[in-house]
């Protein structure tokens, strides 16, 4: 941004696409400044070189560039992904004459509201190349370069968005959905920028400290509520972004009823005390739509609550999605472990993962969603 705002070009390498074991996920991106230095990264160090010289290369042309990096196996120090893997980087010059809504955007992402930036990296035109549109759940702004191709990219932008997915959708050259010609030609990178997921910790104690710690590292917006002022106090948990003195349960229904829990949440119930964790287990478990459900405690503490739980009409099935005790088994003891293994299974849980050793496991590394 302070180039940007300084009225100079950036170049901005962006991974849009990537296959088999990629070291970065779509939508890591590279910033070359207009003096030399770099921020951010697209391979781990597998091609940031080449990178580096085609952002600046873009920089002086003013032209985008779509450029696939794969494995080379003839040659050690040829630009090439030693872990076997394939990306697609689109490389842009960036400016408040190419990126006129950055601002825009930024101001969106830092105020948690949900917006999806499209960029058109691929079209039979190279004139249409880099064009945006910007899309916000009720309001699309730029253009791509005709009606029907906004129209289009504006839909699918929004479902993506809501599913908090980066992606390239493919179109005819005009926006044509594929199911209506046979033409295919542009392709339309949306990077979504959806709000925090959110983390819900209840239980103002020592583990939920540890717990909101990583919490935050991994990107949640961390929440801890506990109905005990004397114990729920920012000065105990300053790694959290709120912290909450109400009844869990309470809390819970009211995040509800306001939409601000979705499937990406996590909710870490960590009392080890029924008239708290029981309450609020018997709401998150019935909540439609949530990421994680975890609850702290001993093997004989989880079968009592599940007793409760059953006497307060939870199913199987509802019982079925919550992780008592709460982590991965990996021996922690302390509250800075057990937090570890809390997110470790909150990770597993998010792509699918079976939480054993990679030296056991056969086939590839990165999983898709769960």
């Amino acid at each position: 941004m302070t180039t940007w705002r300084a009225g100079g070009t950036a170049g901005l390498a962006t991974v849009v696409r990537t296959i088999k074991s990629a070291p970065r996920p779509a939508g890591a991106a590279l910033v070359v400044a207009p003096d030399g230095s770099v921020a951010g990264s697209v391979s781990g160090g597998c091609v940031e070189g080449a990178v580096y010289e085609l952002a600046t290369e873009v920089v002086d042309t003013g032209t985008p560039a779509l450029q696939r990096y794969g494995f080379s196996d003839d040659d050690a120090f040829a630009v090439g992904l030693t872990c076997g893997g394939i990306l697609d980087v689109f490389v842009e010059p960036v400016s408040q004459q190419t990126f006129p809504q950055l601002a825009q955007v930024a101001d969106a992402i830092d105020a948690h509201r949900p917006i999806a930036v499209a960029t058109i990296i691929a079209h039979p035109d190279t004139a249409w190349l880099g064009r945006r549109l910007i899309v916000e759940p009720d309001v699309a702004t730029g253009g791509l370069g005709s009606a029907r191709a906004d129209a289009a990219v504006a839909d699918d932008a929004r479902g993506l968005l809501l599913a908090g997915r980066t992606a390239v959708l493919s179109y005819g050259p005009d926006g044509e959905r594929l199911d209506e010609t046979a033409e295919t030609g542009m392709a339309v990178f949306v990077a979504s920028y959806a709000p925090r997921p959110r983390m819900l910790i209840f239980g103002a104690i020592d583990f939920a400290a540890a717990l909101a710690q990583q919490g935050t590292f991994l990107g949640y917006r961390v929440t801890v509520c506990d109905a005990r002022p004397v114990f729920a106090t920012a000065a105990r948990f300053p790694a959290a972004d709120d912290v909450v003195v109400d009844w869990p349960d309470r809390y819970l229904r009211g995040q509800q009823e306001l939409g601000a829990v979705d499937a990406r949440t996590a909710i870490c119930v960590l009392t080890h005390d029924p008239k708290f964790d029981v309450p609020a287990l018997e709401v998150a478990l019935r909540l439609p739509q949530i990421g994680y459900v975890g609850a702290m405690g001993s093997r004989r503490t989880h079968l009592d609550r599940l007793a409760r739980l059953r006497e307060a009409g939870l199913t199987e099935p509802d019982l079925a999605r919550l992780s008592s005790p709460i982590g991965l088994d990996l021996g922690a003891r302390t509250p800075e472990e057990t937090a570890v293994s809390i997110v470790a299974e909150i990770i597993a849980c998010r792509w699918g993962g079976g939480g054993r050793p990679l030296t056991a496991v056969d086939g590839r590394i990165h999983h898709e969603p769960a």
